[in-house]
Protein backbone atom coordinates (compact mmCIF):
# COMPACT_ATOMS: atom_id res chain seq x y z
CA UNK A 1 0.00 0.00 0.00
CA UNK A 2 2.82 2.41 0.86
CA UNK A 3 4.43 1.73 -2.52
CA UNK A 4 1.14 2.55 -4.24
CA UNK A 5 0.96 5.93 -2.43
CA UNK A 6 4.56 6.73 -3.37
CA UNK A 7 3.88 5.96 -7.03
CA UNK A 8 0.70 8.07 -6.95
CA UNK A 9 2.57 11.01 -5.43
CA UNK A 10 5.26 10.74 -8.09
CA UNK A 11 2.65 10.80 -10.83
CA UNK A 12 0.92 13.83 -9.29
CA UNK A 13 4.22 15.61 -8.81
CA UNK A 14 5.16 15.05 -12.42
CA UNK A 15 1.80 16.39 -13.56
CA UNK A 16 2.31 19.61 -11.60
CA UNK A 17 5.92 20.20 -12.64
CA UNK A 18 6.71 22.30 -15.74
CA UNK A 19 7.75 19.96 -18.50
CA UNK A 20 9.55 21.47 -21.45
CA UNK A 21 9.78 19.46 -24.63
CA UNK A 22 13.28 19.56 -26.05
CA UNK A 23 12.00 21.40 -29.09
CA UNK A 24 9.50 23.98 -27.75
CA UNK A 25 9.05 26.52 -24.96
CA UNK A 26 5.65 28.25 -24.75
CA UNK A 27 4.49 31.14 -22.58
CA UNK A 28 1.80 33.79 -22.16
CA UNK A 29 2.66 37.50 -22.36
CA UNK A 30 0.26 40.08 -20.93
CA UNK A 31 0.52 43.51 -19.37
CA UNK A 32 -1.36 46.39 -17.77
CA UNK A 33 -3.81 43.99 -16.16
CA UNK A 34 -4.19 45.63 -12.76
CA UNK A 35 -7.20 47.84 -13.38
CA UNK A 36 -10.68 47.62 -11.85
CA UNK A 37 -13.34 50.35 -11.33
CA UNK A 38 -13.29 49.64 -7.58
CA UNK A 39 -9.87 51.34 -7.57
CA UNK A 40 -10.47 54.59 -9.52
CA UNK A 41 -8.15 57.46 -10.27
CA UNK A 42 -8.44 60.40 -7.89
CA UNK A 43 -9.54 62.72 -10.71
CA UNK A 44 -12.53 60.47 -11.35
CA UNK A 45 -13.43 60.68 -7.66
CA UNK A 46 -13.03 64.47 -7.53
CA UNK A 47 -14.87 65.12 -10.80
CA UNK A 48 -17.33 62.27 -11.44
CA UNK A 49 -18.96 62.05 -14.88
CA UNK A 50 -22.07 60.49 -16.31
CA UNK A 51 -21.70 58.10 -19.24
CA UNK A 52 -22.43 60.89 -21.71
CA UNK A 53 -19.93 63.21 -20.04
CA UNK A 54 -17.29 60.48 -19.83
CA UNK A 55 -17.50 59.68 -23.55
CA UNK A 56 -17.54 63.38 -24.41
CA UNK A 57 -14.33 63.90 -22.41
CA UNK A 58 -12.70 60.94 -24.18
CA UNK A 59 -13.70 62.44 -27.52
CA UNK A 60 -12.31 65.86 -26.56
CA UNK A 61 -8.96 64.31 -25.60
CA UNK A 62 -8.93 62.44 -28.90
CA UNK A 63 -9.45 65.63 -30.90
CA UNK A 64 -6.90 67.54 -28.82
CA UNK A 65 -4.29 64.95 -29.80
CA UNK A 66 -5.11 65.47 -33.51
CA UNK A 67 -6.38 61.96 -34.05
CA UNK A 68 -8.86 61.33 -36.91
CA UNK A 69 -12.40 61.07 -35.57
CA UNK A 70 -12.97 58.14 -37.91
CA UNK A 71 -10.65 56.15 -35.63
CA UNK A 72 -12.34 57.18 -32.39
CA UNK A 73 -13.50 54.55 -29.96
CA UNK A 74 -13.69 53.99 -26.23
CA UNK A 75 -13.68 51.19 -23.72
CA UNK A 76 -16.95 49.70 -22.46
CA UNK A 77 -18.47 51.91 -19.79
CA UNK A 78 -19.00 50.85 -16.19
CA UNK A 79 -21.77 52.53 -14.16
CA UNK A 80 -21.32 52.39 -10.40
CA UNK A 81 -24.35 50.65 -8.83
CA UNK A 82 -27.04 53.00 -7.57
CA UNK A 83 -25.49 56.01 -9.32
CA UNK A 84 -25.13 57.61 -12.76
CA UNK A 85 -21.34 57.87 -12.32
CA UNK A 86 -19.42 56.26 -15.15
CA UNK A 87 -15.87 55.13 -15.80
CA UNK A 88 -13.95 52.74 -18.04
CA UNK A 89 -14.77 49.08 -17.48
CA UNK A 90 -12.10 46.41 -16.99
CA UNK A 91 -11.31 43.41 -19.14
CA UNK A 92 -8.98 41.77 -16.63
CA UNK A 93 -11.25 38.86 -15.68
CA UNK A 94 -12.21 38.31 -19.32
CA UNK A 95 -8.57 38.13 -20.38
CA UNK A 96 -7.81 35.75 -17.52
CA UNK A 97 -10.64 33.46 -18.65
CA UNK A 98 -9.53 33.65 -22.30
CA UNK A 99 -5.97 32.67 -21.34
CA UNK A 100 -7.32 29.74 -19.32
CA UNK A 101 -9.34 28.61 -22.33
CA UNK A 102 -6.29 28.80 -24.59
CA UNK A 103 -4.21 26.76 -22.17
CA UNK A 104 -6.69 23.89 -22.45
CA UNK A 105 -5.55 23.32 -26.03
CA UNK A 106 -1.95 24.57 -26.20
CA UNK A 107 1.05 24.33 -23.87
CA UNK A 108 1.45 27.23 -21.46
CA UNK A 109 4.70 26.57 -19.59
CA UNK A 110 4.70 29.90 -17.72
CA UNK A 111 3.66 33.52 -18.07
CA UNK A 112 5.29 36.94 -18.20
CA UNK A 113 3.55 39.98 -16.73
CA UNK A 114 4.59 43.28 -18.28
CA UNK A 115 3.99 45.79 -15.50
CA UNK A 116 1.27 48.13 -14.26
CA UNK A 117 0.07 45.23 -12.17
CA UNK A 118 -1.69 47.66 -9.80
CA UNK A 119 -3.71 50.71 -10.93
CA UNK A 120 -3.83 53.56 -10.49
CA UNK A 121 -1.17 54.28 -7.86
CA UNK A 122 0.45 51.00 -6.88
CA UNK A 123 0.41 49.70 -3.33
CA UNK A 124 0.66 52.13 -0.39
CA UNK A 125 -1.76 54.41 -2.23
CA UNK A 126 -3.00 56.12 0.95
CA UNK A 127 -6.61 55.70 -0.15
CA UNK A 128 -7.85 53.87 2.92
CA UNK A 129 -7.87 50.47 1.20
CA UNK A 130 -6.03 47.41 2.44
CA UNK A 131 -3.01 46.62 0.29
CA UNK A 132 -3.25 42.85 0.66
CA UNK A 133 -6.84 42.99 -0.59
CA UNK A 134 -5.79 45.40 -3.34
CA UNK A 135 -3.19 42.97 -4.66
CA UNK A 136 -5.50 39.99 -4.29
CA UNK A 137 -8.19 41.86 -6.22
CA UNK A 138 -6.05 43.36 -8.96
CA UNK A 139 -3.24 40.84 -9.52
CA UNK A 140 -4.46 37.46 -8.34
CA UNK A 141 -8.23 37.37 -8.85
CA UNK A 142 -8.31 37.91 -12.63
CA UNK A 143 -5.84 35.04 -13.15
CA UNK A 144 -7.57 32.47 -10.94
CA UNK A 145 -9.18 30.69 -13.92
CA UNK A 146 -5.72 30.39 -15.47
CA UNK A 147 -4.15 28.98 -12.31
CA UNK A 148 -7.04 26.57 -11.95
CA UNK A 149 -6.36 25.33 -15.47
CA UNK A 150 -2.55 25.27 -15.03
CA UNK A 151 -1.96 24.95 -11.24
CA UNK A 152 1.84 24.89 -11.49
CA UNK A 153 2.11 28.00 -13.66
CA UNK A 154 4.52 30.71 -12.52
CA UNK A 155 4.09 34.27 -13.77
CA UNK A 156 7.37 36.22 -13.88
CA UNK A 157 6.43 39.84 -13.29
CA UNK A 158 7.92 43.21 -14.21
CA UNK A 159 7.20 46.60 -12.65
CA UNK A 160 5.50 49.47 -14.47
CA UNK A 161 5.14 53.18 -13.91
CA UNK A 162 1.83 52.77 -12.03
CA UNK A 163 3.43 50.21 -9.71
CA UNK A 164 5.97 52.93 -8.84
CA UNK A 165 3.36 55.71 -8.58
CA UNK A 166 3.08 56.20 -4.82
CA UNK A 167 6.30 55.23 -3.08
CA UNK A 168 9.22 52.84 -2.82
CA UNK A 169 7.33 51.23 0.02
CA UNK A 170 4.57 50.43 -2.46
CA UNK A 171 7.04 48.68 -4.74
CA UNK A 172 8.42 46.72 -1.77
CA UNK A 173 4.90 45.73 -0.71
CA UNK A 174 4.23 44.30 -4.16
CA UNK A 175 7.47 42.34 -4.36
CA UNK A 176 6.88 41.00 -0.82
CA UNK A 177 3.33 39.98 -1.75
CA UNK A 178 4.60 38.12 -4.82
CA UNK A 179 7.22 36.33 -2.71
CA UNK A 180 4.36 34.73 -0.80
CA UNK A 181 2.41 33.70 -3.90
CA UNK A 182 3.22 30.30 -5.44
CA UNK A 183 2.15 31.47 -8.90
CA UNK A 184 4.18 34.70 -9.05
CA UNK A 185 7.82 35.70 -9.06
CA UNK A 186 9.55 39.07 -8.90
CA UNK A 187 12.99 39.81 -7.48
CA UNK A 188 13.27 42.50 -4.80
CA UNK A 189 15.40 44.83 -6.88
CA UNK A 190 12.83 44.82 -9.69
CA UNK A 191 15.13 43.54 -12.43
CA UNK A 192 16.37 39.99 -12.75
CA UNK A 193 17.01 37.11 -15.13
CA UNK A 194 15.93 33.48 -15.28
CA UNK A 195 16.21 30.53 -17.65
CA UNK A 196 13.64 28.14 -19.05
CA UNK A 197 14.11 24.96 -21.05
CA UNK A 198 16.84 22.40 -21.40
CA UNK A 199 20.50 23.43 -21.92
CA UNK A 200 21.22 23.77 -25.61
CA UNK A 201 17.62 24.63 -26.38
CA UNK A 202 17.04 27.07 -23.53
CA UNK A 203 16.02 30.70 -23.28
CA UNK A 204 17.24 33.29 -20.80
CA UNK A 205 14.84 36.09 -19.93
CA UNK A 206 16.06 39.49 -18.76
CA UNK A 207 13.35 41.38 -16.87
CA UNK A 208 13.84 45.15 -16.75
CA UNK A 209 12.55 47.82 -14.42
CA UNK A 210 12.17 50.39 -17.19
CA UNK A 211 10.59 52.95 -14.87
CA UNK A 212 13.83 53.01 -12.88
CA UNK A 213 15.81 53.46 -16.09
CA UNK A 214 13.67 56.33 -17.37
CA UNK A 215 13.48 58.03 -13.97
CA UNK A 216 17.21 58.63 -14.16
CA UNK A 217 16.86 60.61 -17.37
CA UNK A 218 16.04 64.23 -18.16
CA UNK A 219 13.56 64.46 -21.02
CA UNK A 220 10.46 66.27 -22.20
CA UNK A 221 6.85 65.43 -22.89
CA UNK A 222 6.23 66.86 -26.36
CA UNK A 223 2.82 66.73 -28.06
CA UNK A 224 2.62 65.63 -31.66
CA UNK A 225 2.06 68.16 -34.43
CA UNK A 226 -1.36 68.37 -36.08
CA UNK A 227 -0.34 65.94 -38.82
CA UNK A 228 0.94 63.43 -36.27
CA UNK A 229 4.62 64.15 -36.84
CA UNK A 230 7.06 64.54 -33.98
CA UNK A 231 7.91 68.10 -33.03
CA UNK A 232 11.56 68.91 -32.51
CA UNK A 233 12.53 69.97 -28.99
CA UNK A 234 13.65 73.44 -30.08
CA UNK A 235 10.35 74.10 -31.83
CA UNK A 236 8.34 72.72 -28.91
CA UNK A 237 10.27 74.82 -26.39
CA UNK A 238 9.86 77.95 -28.49
CA UNK A 239 6.11 77.44 -28.72
CA UNK A 240 5.86 76.58 -25.02
CA UNK A 241 4.30 73.13 -25.49
CA UNK A 242 7.27 71.08 -24.26
CA UNK A 243 7.00 70.04 -20.63
CA UNK A 244 9.79 68.52 -18.59
CA UNK A 245 8.83 64.99 -17.60
CA UNK A 246 8.26 65.20 -13.86
CA UNK A 247 9.93 62.48 -11.81
CA UNK A 248 8.66 62.00 -8.27
CA UNK A 249 11.32 62.12 -5.56
CA UNK A 250 10.84 58.48 -4.61
CA UNK A 251 11.39 57.42 -8.25
CA UNK A 252 14.81 59.04 -8.59
CA UNK A 253 17.43 56.23 -8.80
CA UNK A 254 19.53 55.79 -5.68
CA UNK A 255 23.28 55.11 -5.65
CA UNK A 256 23.42 54.68 -9.40
CA UNK A 257 20.93 51.80 -9.45
CA UNK A 258 19.81 52.73 -12.97
CA UNK A 259 23.39 52.57 -14.27
CA UNK A 260 23.93 49.30 -12.42
CA UNK A 261 20.87 47.87 -14.15
CA UNK A 262 22.17 48.90 -17.58
CA UNK A 263 25.55 47.32 -16.86
CA UNK A 264 23.83 44.19 -15.57
CA UNK A 265 21.81 43.93 -18.79
CA UNK A 266 24.79 44.46 -21.08
CA UNK A 267 26.98 41.98 -19.23
CA UNK A 268 24.19 39.46 -18.81
CA UNK A 269 23.28 39.42 -22.49
CA UNK A 270 26.92 39.24 -23.55
CA UNK A 271 27.80 36.42 -21.17
CA UNK A 272 24.60 34.40 -21.47
CA UNK A 273 25.10 30.81 -22.61
CA UNK A 274 21.40 30.33 -23.44
CA UNK A 275 20.46 29.66 -27.04
CA UNK A 276 17.76 32.34 -26.95
CA UNK A 277 17.78 35.70 -25.13
CA UNK A 278 14.54 37.62 -24.60
CA UNK A 279 14.27 40.95 -22.81
CA UNK A 280 11.05 42.37 -21.44
CA UNK A 281 9.92 45.36 -19.44
CA UNK A 282 7.02 47.76 -19.18
CA UNK A 283 7.92 50.65 -21.49
CA UNK A 284 7.94 50.43 -25.28
CA UNK A 285 10.75 51.01 -27.77
CA UNK A 286 8.40 51.81 -30.65
CA UNK A 287 4.62 52.20 -30.74
CA UNK A 288 1.85 53.84 -32.74
CA UNK A 289 -0.17 54.60 -29.61
CA UNK A 290 0.77 58.26 -29.87
CA UNK A 291 1.34 59.13 -26.23
CA UNK A 292 4.66 57.51 -25.34
CA UNK A 293 6.91 58.31 -28.29
CA UNK A 294 9.40 60.54 -26.44
CA UNK A 295 9.89 57.92 -23.70
CA UNK A 296 10.54 55.44 -26.49
CA UNK A 297 13.28 57.67 -27.93
CA UNK A 298 14.98 57.75 -24.52
CA UNK A 299 14.70 54.02 -23.90
CA UNK A 300 15.99 53.16 -27.38
CA UNK A 301 19.13 55.16 -26.72
CA UNK A 302 19.65 53.29 -23.46
CA UNK A 303 19.12 49.64 -24.39
CA UNK A 304 18.65 49.16 -28.15
CA UNK A 305 22.36 48.67 -28.99
CA UNK A 306 22.61 45.70 -26.60
CA UNK A 307 19.30 44.25 -27.76
CA UNK A 308 20.29 44.52 -31.39
CA UNK A 309 23.56 42.72 -30.75
CA UNK A 310 22.45 39.96 -28.39
CA UNK A 311 18.64 39.59 -28.08
CA UNK A 312 15.98 37.69 -29.99
CA UNK A 313 13.03 39.90 -29.01
CA UNK A 314 11.85 42.70 -26.74
CA UNK A 315 8.40 42.49 -25.16
CA UNK A 316 6.57 45.40 -23.50
CA UNK A 317 3.20 46.68 -22.28
CA UNK A 318 2.46 50.35 -21.41
CA UNK A 319 0.40 51.04 -24.51
CA UNK A 320 -3.00 49.48 -23.89
CA UNK A 321 -3.25 47.68 -27.20
CA UNK A 322 -1.64 44.86 -29.17
CA UNK A 323 1.18 45.69 -31.57
CA UNK A 324 3.93 43.92 -33.45
CA UNK A 325 6.80 45.99 -34.78
CA UNK A 326 10.45 45.48 -35.64
CA UNK A 327 13.69 47.43 -35.78
CA UNK A 328 16.31 46.34 -38.31
CA UNK A 329 19.01 47.82 -36.04
CA UNK A 330 20.67 49.66 -38.94
CA UNK A 331 20.87 52.85 -36.90
CA UNK A 332 22.90 51.24 -34.11
CA UNK A 333 24.60 48.24 -35.69
CA UNK A 334 26.24 47.05 -38.90
CA UNK A 335 25.35 43.39 -38.37
CA UNK A 336 23.45 41.30 -40.89
CA UNK A 337 21.13 39.82 -38.28
CA UNK A 338 17.37 39.69 -38.91
CA UNK A 339 15.26 42.58 -37.58
CA UNK A 340 14.58 42.64 -33.84
CA UNK A 341 10.92 41.74 -33.06
CA UNK A 342 9.16 44.19 -30.75
CA UNK A 343 6.02 42.77 -29.18
CA UNK A 344 3.51 44.96 -27.30
CA UNK A 345 0.87 43.19 -25.20
CA UNK A 346 -0.62 45.80 -22.89
CA UNK A 347 -4.35 45.11 -23.28
CA UNK A 348 -4.97 42.85 -20.29
CA UNK A 349 -7.48 45.18 -18.59
CA UNK A 350 -7.52 48.57 -20.33
CA UNK A 351 -7.77 49.56 -23.98
CA UNK A 352 -6.51 52.47 -26.05
CA UNK A 353 -6.53 53.63 -29.66
CA UNK A 354 -3.71 54.36 -32.06
CA UNK A 355 -2.48 57.58 -33.64
CA UNK A 356 -2.69 57.11 -37.40
CA UNK A 357 -0.72 60.28 -38.10
CA UNK A 358 2.19 59.10 -35.94
CA UNK A 359 2.11 55.68 -37.58
CA UNK A 360 2.41 57.25 -41.02
CA UNK A 361 5.12 59.64 -39.88
CA UNK A 362 7.27 56.91 -38.31
CA UNK A 363 6.95 54.75 -41.42
CA UNK A 364 8.33 57.59 -43.56
CA UNK A 365 10.88 59.02 -41.12
CA UNK A 366 12.56 55.93 -39.69
CA UNK A 367 13.95 53.45 -42.18
CA UNK A 368 14.88 50.99 -39.43
CA UNK A 369 11.29 50.76 -38.16
CA UNK A 370 8.43 48.59 -39.40
CA UNK A 371 4.88 48.27 -38.15
CA UNK A 372 3.82 44.69 -38.85
CA UNK A 373 0.40 44.46 -37.18
CA UNK A 374 -1.76 46.09 -34.54
CA UNK A 375 -5.20 45.94 -32.95
CA UNK A 376 -6.54 48.80 -30.86
CA UNK A 377 -9.58 49.25 -28.61
CA UNK A 378 -9.44 45.64 -27.57
CA UNK A 379 -8.71 43.39 -24.62
CA UNK A 380 -6.15 40.67 -25.27
CA UNK A 381 -2.77 39.02 -24.85
CA UNK A 382 -0.03 37.13 -26.68
CA UNK A 383 1.07 33.51 -26.63
CA UNK A 384 4.68 33.03 -27.68
CA UNK A 385 6.39 29.80 -28.63
CA UNK A 386 10.08 29.15 -29.18
CA UNK A 387 10.42 26.34 -31.70
CA UNK A 388 13.90 24.83 -31.61
CA UNK A 389 13.21 22.48 -34.52
CA UNK A 390 12.32 25.29 -36.89
CA UNK A 391 14.69 27.63 -35.05
CA UNK A 392 12.05 30.34 -34.87
CA UNK A 393 9.97 32.40 -32.46
CA UNK A 394 6.21 32.27 -33.08
CA UNK A 395 3.99 35.10 -31.82
CA UNK A 396 0.24 34.50 -31.57
CA UNK A 397 -2.19 37.28 -30.66
CA UNK A 398 -5.58 36.68 -29.04
CA UNK A 399 -8.43 38.95 -28.01
CA UNK A 400 -11.64 38.61 -26.02
CA UNK A 401 -14.89 40.51 -26.77
CA UNK A 402 -16.26 43.46 -24.88
CA UNK A 403 -19.33 41.48 -23.77
CA UNK A 404 -17.05 40.16 -20.98
CA UNK A 405 -17.84 36.56 -21.89
CA UNK A 406 -14.16 35.63 -21.79
CA UNK A 407 -14.49 34.04 -25.23
CA UNK A 408 -11.15 33.36 -26.93
CA UNK A 409 -10.62 34.90 -30.39
CA UNK A 410 -7.52 34.10 -32.44
CA UNK A 411 -6.25 37.20 -34.25
CA UNK A 412 -2.90 36.74 -36.03
CA UNK A 413 0.27 34.63 -35.94
CA UNK A 414 3.79 35.63 -36.96
CA UNK A 415 7.19 33.92 -37.02
CA UNK A 416 10.71 35.28 -36.60
CA UNK A 417 14.04 33.55 -37.09
CA UNK A 418 16.50 33.03 -34.26
CA UNK A 419 18.93 35.98 -34.26
CA UNK A 420 21.13 35.84 -31.13
CA UNK A 421 24.52 34.13 -30.99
Amino acid sequence: MKTKYILLNLVLSAALTPCFADDKISFLAFGDGGYHPDYPKQKHIDKPKTKTEFIAAEKADWQEEHRPMSDFGHAPIYIYPGTTIATEDTGAASVGQAMATLCKSVICDFGIQLGDNIYPDGADANDGKDDQKRMNDLILAPLQPLFKQVPNMVVYSALGNHDWKTSRKGVALQTAWMANQPNFHMDKQGYYSYKQGEPGNDVEFFVLDTNMLLSGQHYYEIPLAKDGSEQGLATALASGVAKIEEIENHEVPLNGEDHKQLAWLANGLKQSTAKWKIVYGHHVLWSIGGTKYDEAHVLRRMILPELCQYADAYIAGHEHDLELLSDDCSRVSNSNKPPLPLIISGAASKMRGIHRGLAEYQEKQYQEYELIWNKAFTWGFAHIEIDNVKNQLDVNFYTTPTDKSGKLIKEKSFSFKHRSN
